[in-house]
């Protein structure tokens, strides 16, 4: 995957169960794809499932705007390239792009903000350990340099 696109965090294909009534993707099923990136990024930064037991801390999405540019038809192969484009050790702005392979186009974006969150006090806390700073700062630098993906920060608008 070109660097420009991100970090390359789900592979897969439309599955029959996902679609829905108009006969494409329904928005659950995007929800779930999104979902499975978001955890394959976590985890290329060395968080996984046991990390808010172990260490009281967890990240919590506090917001998020999905965008849906194209129809996804059952058995499309599909992927999603993630980018971290700011990680303070307290807050994540992350941006996953869904594309459809076949038809090399952009279906879909996910722009997400987490907050990283002490678990006892459920106030926003940095990051204890430096190598996991480390982590989140390698994939923002990763694509620091390159131009926002089309899309990031838009609004709703009328």
């Amino acid at each position: 995957m070109p660097a420009a696109e991100g970090h390359e965090t789900f592979l897969g294909q439309v599955r029959k169960e996902w679609i829905d009534v108009n006969g494409h993707m329904n928005v659950t099923a995007y929800d779930t794809v999104f979902a499975a990136a978001e955890a394959a990024l976590y985890a290329a930064a060395g968080f996984t499932d046991d990390y808010p037991m172990a260490a009281g801390r967890s990240f919590f999405r506090v917001e998020k705007h999905v965008r849906y540019e194209a129809e996804l038809l059952a058995g499309a192969a599909i992927r999603v390239a993630t980018r971290v484009l700011r990680a303070d050790g307290r807050r994540f702005h992350v941006f996953h792009a869904l594309v459809d392979v076949g038809r090399d186009r952009r279906a879909a974006t996910m722009e997400v903000l987490a907050l990283h969150v002490d678990l006892a006090t459920r106030r926003v806390v940095p990051l204890a350990d430096p190598l996991q700073a480390a982590a989140w700062a390698g994939l923002a630098g990763a694509h620091a340099g390159l131009p926002p993906p089309a899309g990031v920060g838009r609004r709703i608008a009328p």
